[in-house]
């Protein structure tokens, strides 16, 4: 637990050693802001909620978060700094947690930044806290599902392009699965049961429940065991580079 504080902690900070964090976050709030305001119609909707607000993020998550993911990984492989980081007395899946829980972190400040939202839509109305918590705490395990998937792509190649855009095609693929589209072009022809388990694999379909205020075990869980999954194929990768 300690190995994999520090290297959070390692790894927390070299977020914010370079513009890196700090681009990733005026983008994050700026892009919330727009989407929100200009294309959510905040105002027009004349409704005391954030899902214009919400209704985006799976979308801003799928090419944000993989920016802050690719260089997980990448960059150590490219600086040659892996052989080293190798040789401490941590655990491989210790400096995969370590890494998540870092980037983890920076998605949660900046979620945390666009609290103003929250304090204005109180100002405006009366809306269900309890339901735009619920969506927030959606959002950030979203993301931490996407981080973890880009985590993943970022340990298969030492070229951080090449990981962005690996996690960008695997990350639509998986939220294009709970759109619209796609579940009226399957109910054309297959079983509610194929409909149903390709809905369920959506990182879109777990995200709009929670973002309505229904906080689920099944939604949580799907959260919880695709971060795991996504982690445990990034170190099993890591450690195949490794032996090799």
């Amino acid at each position: 637990m300690s190995a994999t504080l520090t290297i959070f902690k390692r790894e927390f900070a070299s977020f914010f050693a370079t513009p890196v964090a700090y681009i990733f976050i005026l983008i994050f709030l700026v892009m919330s802001g727009v989407f929100t305001f200009l294309f959510g119609e905040f105002y027009e909707r004349g409704q005391a909620d954030l899902l214009s607000f919400f209704d985006f993020h799976p979308w801003l998550y799928l090419f944000l978060v993989p920016a802050i993911a690719m260089r997980t990984w990448s960059e150590e492989r490219k600086s040659g700094s892996i052989e080293l980081i190798m040789t401490l007395p941590i655990t491989t899946m210790q400096i995969m947690l370590g890494k998540f829980f870092a980037a983890w972190a920076i998605l949660g400040l900046c979620l945390l930044m666009t609290f103003p939202l929250f304090v204005t839509v109180n100002y405006l109305g009366a809306p269900d806290n309890g339901v735009i918590l619920a969506a927030y705490l959606g959002s950030w395990l979203m993301s931490g599902t996407f981080l973890a998937v880009g985590i993943c792509m970022s340990a298969t190649t030492r070229n951080q392009v090449v990981a962005f855009i690996l996690a960008i095609v695997i990350c639509f693929v998986f939220v294009l699965a709970g759109s619209p589209v796609v579940i009226d072009l399957f109910q054309m022809w297959a079983p509610n049961i194929i409909v149903d388990a390709i809905a369920g694999l959506s990182f879109l379909t777990h995200f709009q429940n929670m973002a309505k205020g229904v906080i689920v075990l099944n939604d949580v869980l799907f959260y919880v065991l695709s971060i795991a999954v996504w982690l445990f194929a990034a170190y099993v990768v890591i450690e195949q580079k490794k032996a090799h």
